[in-house]
């Protein structure tokens, strides 16, 4: 049995696993209306890429600040922000690792 979303073909072995109802998406706002899950899936990757980036502009500027004067910064303030940025480093990568391994795999399996 043969599943089609746009150019993306599924294929499964069992009927049951098609479903038969229509995918909807739960926006960020919580209504649920169905919406194209591409558009969605990159905007809310462009968002985490964005929020990634300035947290890491954010620990510069704290990092800038606290050279400069020390005694505008609080050192767990730059403690805390330079541990978000990390985290949030570590988790894009983790994402970029697993999304090009599952693309590696979909691609073996053709």
């Amino acid at each position: 049995m043969e599943l089609s979303f746009g150019t993306l073909q599924l294929n499964r072995s069992n009927p049951a696993h098609l479903g038969t109802s229509p995918i909807n998406v739960t926006n960020t706002i919580g209504k649920n209306e169905e919406t194209p899950v591409k558009g969605q899936f990159e905007s809310f990757l462009l968002d985490a890429v964005n929020e990634m980036n300035s947290q890491q502009m954010n620990v510069s500027k704290i990092q800038e600040q606290i050279i400069t004067d020390p005694d505008s910064v609080d050192i767990h303030d730059v403690t805390v922000a330079m541990a978000k940025a990390k985290m949030s480093m570590n988790l894009a990568q983790t994402v970029i690792d697993r999304l090009v391994n599952g693309w590696q795999e979909l691609s073996q399996n053709r």
